[in-house]
């Protein structure tokens, strides 16, 4: 394909016939992306933002999940936000997705305050369960570290939210007490909590949050999801999410 840079290749992503580019030496999309754009909810008169889309991932899917109006994604990386317009327009999803080049930190300047009715982000970070495929991969989980924290995320998103606007994580189970007490300081009132399990029997290693601006203090946990039957093998709500 004529738009295709040298190390790119075009996957499926088996939710209406939809593609995305990508390139394994650089950046490609994880389950978390995938677990997100599930939990994630959209009706149709609602605009939605992705903070930090990478290659266009979250907007994709969720344009091709829910049923959400408009769908946004900004990206600071000008080479990944050039990846995810293409992914937009080898979709042709150019009326349904923008892809907009800027930091998460200026983002309530960039789009404006109570621009979105739905916010999320999946944040990188950078542990040792984080399963880094290449030291590109590493060095570009640290540079985002360094210049957008977790603080910056969510004090940008309840900006950007309109009131009564849900804020959607995915991240790491042992940065909850930091994000719970973050969203409380900005009024992003926790309300929906799912913990992802690898195994039936082990520690979880992803949590997605919900959190409604200037919501009333009440959360239901959900009940646990859990990756892998066996070794090699999802279990059924998994392949559902991925759409098999």
């Amino acid at each position: 394909m004529s738009n295709l840079l040298p190390g790119e290749r075009i996957d499926e992503l088996q939710r209406n016939g939809y593609r995305i580019i990508q390139n394994p030496e650089k950046f490609c999309f994880g389950m978390d992306a995938v677990l997100l754009s599930g939990f994630a909810r959209a009706k149709e008169h609602e605009n939605c933002l992705d903070l930090g889309c990478g290659n266009g991932i979250i907007p994709i899917l969720m344009e091709a999940k829910t049923d959400g109006k408009h769908f946004t994604g900004l990206e600071i990386q000008p080479e990944s936000a050039d990846m995810a317009r293409r992914s937009v327009a080898l979709n042709d999803l150019q009326d349904r997705i923008d892809i907009v080049e800027g930091d998460i930190k200026d983002a309530s300047k960039i789009f404006g305050a109570s621009s979105f009715h739905v916010v999320t982000t999946n944040p990188p970070y950078m542990t040792a369960q984080h399963g880094l495929t290449n030291l590109h991969e590493a060095k570009t989980i640290a540079r985002h570290e360094v210049l957008c924290n977790l603080e910056d995320i969510i004090r940008e998103s309840a900006r950007l939210l309109v009131p009564g606007g849900r804020f959607y994580m995915v991240h790491r189970p042992f940065r909850l007490a930091e994000i719970i007490s973050l969203m409380v300081q900005y009024r992003i009132e926790p309300k929906r909590m799912r913990l992802v399990y690898p195994y039936v029997d082990r520690e979880p290693n992803m949590v997605l949050i919900e959190g409604l601006r200037g919501g009333k203090s009440r959360m239901t946990v959900e009940k646990p999801l859990i990756v892998y039957k066996e070794p090699g093998k999802y279990t059924d709500e998994i392949y559902d999410v991925y759409g098999y």
